[in-house]
C-alpha cells in the first residue's frame, strides 16, 4: 500500500522530510478495524512526532492520526462496527499513523463519521474535538447540555480547538486575533 512517512527527523523544508513509501497492508489485532483512508489532517501532534521521534534505523515512520474512511475489514473481536461503515478518529501515537491508503485502528477510539460533512471536514475534527470536550467536561466540569445559567469565554477562539465549545450550548463569547474574528453565538455583556 502507498503511504507518506519519514526515515529521519529532518526540517520540513528538506525535500526528504516526508517520503512516498510502499508498505505492507497492516495486520489486524482482534479489536482493530482496517480503514481505507479517504482524508487525513495535520495537527500539532503530527509535527511534534515528525520532529522528535526518529524511527528505528532502516525503518520508516508514518504520521497522521486524524482520519476518516470506510471500513474494509474487521478483527475477530470487533463488535461496534462492520465493513462499509464510514468512520472517523484520532488514532494512537504508539501505532503507525493514517497517512496511508489503509490504516489499522482500535474500534474503541473510533466513531461513525458525521453524514452532514464531507471527508476533508470530518478528518479535521477528531483531535481538536476531543481536546475541546476534555477541556469543557473533564477539566472545567461544565454540565453536559451546556450548564444552565453559565456562560463561557473562549480565549483563542479562532483556533481549531476554540471553535468547538459553540455547539455545547452555553452562552459563548470568543476572543481571537484580528484575522480570526468570530461573532458571538450567544452574546453576553462582560463588564
Amino acid at each position: 500500500m502507498k503511504a507518506v512517512g519519514f526515515h529521519h527527523n529532518l526540517p520540513i523544508e528538506n525535500p526528504a522530510a516526508l517520503e512516498d513509501l510502499t508498505l505492507p497492508t497492516p495486520t489486524l489485532e482482534p479489536r482493530d478495524l482496517l480503514v481505507r483512508v479517504s482524508a487525513t489532517s495535520v495537527n500539532p501532534v503530527d509535527t511534534k512526532v515528525r520532529r522528535s521521534s526518529a524511527p528505528p534505523e532502516g525503518q520508516a515512520k508514518v504520521v497522521g492520526w486524524d482520519a476518516v474512511g470506510i471500513i474494509e475489514a474487521i478483527g475477530t473481536g470487533v463488535t461496534l462496527f462492520q465493513p462499509g461503515d464510514r468512520v472517523y478518529y484520532a488514532g494512537a501515537v504508539d501505532r503507525p499513523g493514517a497517512n496511508s491508503e489503509l490504516h489499522a485502528v482500535d474500534e474503541r477510539i473510533v466513531a461513525l463519521a458525521p453524514t452532514s460533512i464531507d471527508d476533508a471536514k470530518a478528518a479535521a475534527l477528531p483531535l481538536t474535538a476531543i481536546t475541546a470536550y476534555e477541556l469543557l467536561f473533564d477539566r472545567l466540569r461544565v454540565a453536559k447540555g451546556g450548564g444552565k445559567g453559565q456562560s463561557l469565554l473562549v480565549v483563542g477562539g479562532g483556533g481549531r480547538c476554540g471553535v468547538h465549545p459553540y455547539p455545547a450550548g452555553a452562552p459563548t463569547d470568543a476572543v481571537a486575533g484580528d484575522r480570526h474574528r468570530i461573532p458571538p453565538r450567544n452574546p453576553t455583556v462582560v463588564p
